[in-house]
C-alpha cells in the first residue's frame, strides 16, 4: 500500500520507519505468494502493473478491516472498564501542533470516558516519568534508546520546514535546499534544550557543504518569528506540524531539502522520527488505541 501510494520504494521505507531494503523484499515475497508482479520496476519509475491495479483495492480493504478491528477491540475495552482508568497522563513534545490536536480528537472518540492530562517538559525527563510510572506514555524525537523498562514504539516523521523572513528574495520560493540559507544567520535554540534537533540541523548543514552562520541569542521562537516578521534577516526551522498554525504574511515557512543527492521532488525533506515511549510491560489492549490515535495522525 505504501509503495502504490508512493510510487516510490525509499519514500515508502521513510513512511514506514524501516530501511529500503526490507521494504523490497516484503514486496518480493508478497509477489511470489500471489504468483504476480505487482509493481513495474525501473531506474526512473514505479508504476503499478494490471494485477497490482486490481489488487491495491483488496489490500486497502484489508488495512481498514483491521483498523475497525483495532477499533471495536479499544471500545470494547473501553466499556468493558475502561483500559486507562479516569486519567491517562501524556507526556507532549514542543512543537506538535495540529498533531497534538489530532491525537487528543481521536482519543476522546475512542476513550470517552478518559480525562487526558498533559505534561511537558525536557526529553529525559518524560522518558524518565515513564519509567516510573509518572507519565502513561510520552512522545519524543529523535530518541534511539529509553531508560530500562521503557519501550520506544516509533510513530511518524516529522517534517521540519526552514522560516524566515517574508521579503527575503528566497520567501518567493515553495521549497529551498540548506545550501540555499547558508548566508543567512541561523537564530536555533541551544543544544541543551532540544540535542536531538539541533544536531540534525548541524549535521544537515555540514552534509550540504557549509558551517551554520551563528546568529544573536536566541530568546525563544515567538520572538525570533517577530524578528523575521520586521525584515531581520536569518532562517530557523520549527516542525511543519506547528507551522501551520502559525501561519502569517510576513513570515514564510519552507520545506526543506535533505542533502543527500535526493530531489525534493524524490519526498527527501529534513525530518525527525518520532517515537511513543510505553512501559515495556504495558498491557497490548491498552496500547491499541493509543496506537490507534497515533495511526491517524499520521501525514
Amino acid at each position: 500500500m505504501a509503495v502504490a501510494e508512493e510510487l516510490h520504494f525509499g519514500r515508502a521505507a521513510e513512511r514506514l520507519m524501516i530501511v529500503q531494503s526490507a521494504v523490497s523484499q516484503q514486496v518480493r515475497r508478497l509477489e511470489r505468494e500471489l504468483g504476480a508482479d505487482l509493481l513495474d520496476r525501473s531506474p526512473r519509475h514505479v508504476r503499478l502493473t494490471e494485477a497490482g491495479e486490481r489488487f491495491l483495492p483488496h489490500a486497502r480493504a484489508v488495512l481498514e478491516a483491521e483498523q475497525r478491528a483495532v477499533a471495536a477491540v479499544a471500545a470494547y475495552a473501553v466499556s468493558s472498564g475502561n483500559p486507562f482508568g479516569a486519567v491517562l497522563r501524556i507526556g507532549t513534545s514542543t512543537g506538535m501542533g495540529e498533531r497534538l490536536e489530532q491525537f487528543l480528537e481521536v482519543m476522546g472518540r475512542l476513550a470517552p470516558d478518559t480525562r487526558i492530562e498533559l505534561s511537558s517538559s525536557p526529553t529525559a525527563a518524560r522518558l524518565e516519568q515513564v519509567a516510573t510510572g509518572q507519565l502513561d506514555a510520552c512522545f519524543a524525537r529523535g530518541v534511539e534508546q529509553g531508560p530500562e523498562g521503557v519501550r520506544l514504539i516509533p510513530v511518524w516523521q516529522d517534517e521540519l520546514v526552514v522560516a524566515l523572513s517574508a521579503r527575503d528574495p528566497l520567501a518567493e520560493r515553495e521549497q529551498v535546499a540548506l545550501r540555499d540559507v547558508a548566508h543567512l544567520p541561523l537564530l536555533l535554540t541551544a543544544r541543551r534544550f532540544n540535542p536531538p534537533l539541533v544536531d540534525l540541523v548541524t549535521r544537515a548543514c555540514r552534509d550540504a557543504g557549509f558551517e551554520p552562520v551563528p546568529g544573536p541569542p536566541h530568546s525563544g521562537l515567538q520572538d525570533t518569528l517577530a524578528a523575521f516578521g520586521a525584515g531581520a534577516p536569518g532562517w530557523t526551522v520549527l516542525y511543519a506540524a506547528h507551522a501551520r498554525q502559525l501561519a502569517t504574511g510576513r513570515v514564510r515557512f519552507l520545506r526543506v531539502e535533505a542533502p543527500g543527492g535526493e530531489s525534493p521532488s524524490a519526498g527527501a525533506y529534513l525530518c525527525l522520527p518520532a517515537v511513543l515511549a510505553v512501559r515495556a510491560s504495558t498491557p497490548r489492549a491498552r496500547l491499541a488505541p493509543l496506537l490507534a490515535a497515533c495511526r491517524e495522525c499520521q501525514p
